[in-house]
Order: C-alpha cells, then structure tokens, then sequence
C-alpha cells in the first residue's frame, strides 16, 4: 500500500457531520422501550438533544463529557483528523465550558489503507487537542470497511455559566459565529469541481475552534447556546425553538456565508444530508426556495456557535464578536411561540 497522493474521500461515502443519522431517523433510535433511569446530579442528558451530558460534580462544578467522529471530509488525513477533532471538542465550548482531555475514536480499513496513513490523521487530532490547550490522552480503534476518526472528549464548566440549547427566551436576538456553506463547499471537492484556489475556503473554517464559547457564556444576557453541524441551521435553531417553545424569524439577508457558496450552488454542489436535514423537519419551515433550502439545510462540520442573548445585552456580545474578528450581525429574533415552534424567514 503507498501513502502517496491518497484521497480519503474516495474511500467513504459520506463526509463529515453530513454522514449524521436524520433528525426523523435519530428519533426513532433514541426512542428507546426501557423503563426509565434517573440520576439527579445528571443535568443534561439526551432529552433536549443538547450537544454534551452535564454531569454535576458538586453545586459548583459540572463535567461536560461528549462524543463526535465521522468520515473524511477533505482528501488530507491530517487535515481530516484535524477537523474531525476540532469538531468534537466544538461540543464543550458550545455548553460554555473548558476542555479537559480527549480520548480517540478510531476506524480504520488496514487491508486498504496504510497505517502511516491513519498516524497523519491521528496526528492532525493531536494538533487540534494543542491548540485547544489539551491532551489527546488515548483511545479505541477498530477495523473498519471506511476511515472513521473522531474524540470523545471531557470538560468541565462552572455550573452558573453553563449553556443549554433549550433555555432561549422570546425576545432573544441570534447570532451565528461561523459562516454556512461548509457542505456545499465539501460537496463541491467531492465533486472535483472546486478550484484550487477555493480550497482553503471551507478547511479554514472548519479547522477554527469555537475557543470563544466560554467567554461567550460568561455574558450576561446569553441565554442558551448551541453549535451548528450536521442537522444544518435550521434543524439546530428548531432544537433551540422547541426546547423553549419559541418560534424563530430569521432574515435570510444577513446569513453570513462562506465566499464562492452561491457560484458552487449554481453548479449543483448541494450534500446528499441537504435533503434529508430537509425531509425531516420541513413541516417546521416556511416555504423555501432552492437556495434558502439549501442554506438553511446545509450540513456544516465544525460549525460556529448559534447564540441567543436578550435584547438589552447584545451590544456587549457584539463588541466580543467584532473584537474576535467573528460575524457580528444579528440574523433573527426568537418570538414566544406555540407546542410546535416553527421558522419564518423575513
């Protein structure tokens, strides 16, 4: 087996968060017959489909534990490994909180790809764990049909700063700390239609970390907050609007989007996960024409940060955001809704 000129998305078929279940499908897995299990020091569990378990450890401090992998979304391995953990790690930062250590998540086709391989790509994770300030301290591999990498990943958060997906208030404005168009962009190199000079694009945002997320959290007037991936804006923002029973307006002019995303679009790079985040939850949506539904639906990999901040605290979120050189523009408004929150676009 050579190493040489390897490109790891020929080898699954999927990519990134896109390769996640359905919202519908993930419903019916989760929907489980078991008699039902209570421990009160769990804070948050799988109910509210938050991005981590809290669990708390005294009145003042909670551990944060989370899990995340997937399938190569660039053709790089450390690349791909470097995203795929930076991915993961998002879901601490997203509850506000501070990584403490991370553990390797490992499927790997040894008969078809080299191992030096699956070292770069462990090695982009080791990367990703430094810049985040942490250790990746171990972790499982399996042999598997297509390359599978991701952490499991825990931290800790102070529990009067932790952040939930479910605690928005009506009222609240949004903001969104990432760009869309990552699943368009990935799906326009899976299609070899992306120039060389637009390759950048889209493993650029891909590899930020959400480092902010706990200064974020410590503001006041941040109500909840969560991280946009693979369910898409709109399906991570539904999450938000029925944990709270809110319902959303979302101005669609000032979706910060990624450079080159329409241009892709005109040329048919639209991920398989599109239509599925769609299916799932278009009973919530108003009617969308192909671009919005596109965007709205998109499935992003290693997304930013879906904030929820009152109205008379945003300006201090704002100035944090311009300081980070982060979008800054408020994208919509949470209003009190009804037992089935829905998305308006104005």
């Amino acid at each position: 087996m050579t190493t040489a000129k390897i490109k790891l998305t020929e080898y699954s078929h999927g990519a990134g968060c896109g390769c996640k279940i359905s919202p519908k499908v993930l419903s019916t897995i989760l929907d489980s017959q078991l008699p039902a299990f209570h421990d009160d020091n769990l804070i948050v569990g799988h109910q509210s489909r938050d991005d981590a378990a809290v669990y708390r450890l005294n009145d003042d401090i909670g551990i944060i534990s989370t899990t995340d992998f997937f399938m190569p979304i660039v053709d790089d391995p450390f690349t791909f490994g470097r995203i795929a953990a930076t991915n993961a790690i998002s879901d601490i930062y997203a509850m506000g909180g501070s990584p403490m250590m991370a553990i390797a998540i490992l499927g790997w086709p040894v008969n078809v790809l080299a191992p030096e391989i699956a070292q770069q790509v462990v090695d982009g994770g080791r990367q990703a764990c430094r810049e985040a300030g942490i250790m990746l301290a171990g972790g499982h591999s399996i042999d598997a049909p297509e390359p599978i990498f991701g952490l499991a990943v825990t931290g800790q958060i102070p529990l009067s700063e932790l952040k939930q997906n479910n605690t928005a208030q009506a009222g609240d404005k949004l903001y969104l700390t990432k760009p869309l168009g990552i699943g368009i962009l990935t799906t326009a190199q899976k299609q070899k239609k992306l120039t060389e000079e637009d390759q950048h694009i889209a493993v650029d945002a891909m590899c930020q970390l959400n480092k902010l997320g706990p200064t974020i959290a410590k503001l006041a007037g941040v109500n909840a907050m969560t991280d946009v991936t693979g369910f898409g804006l709109a399906g991570h923002l539904l999450e938000v609007c029925q944990g709270a029973q809110l319902h959303a307006k979302i101005d669609v002019k000032q979706l910060p989007l990624l450079p080159k995303v329409s241009h892709y679009l005109n040329m048919g790079c639209i991920p398989g996960g599109t239509q599925r985040n769609f299916e799932s939850y278009q009973q919530s949506l108003p009617a969308l024409d192909p671009q919005q539904k596109a965007i709205l639906c998109d499935p992003q990999t290693s997304g930013g940060l879906l904030i929820a901040v009152n109205i008379e605290h945003e300006a201090a979120l704002i100035e944090l955001l311009k300081e980070h050189d982060l979008p800054s523009q408020c994208i919509g408004q949470l209003h009190a809704g009804s037992l089935n929150p829905t998305i308006e676009l104005i």
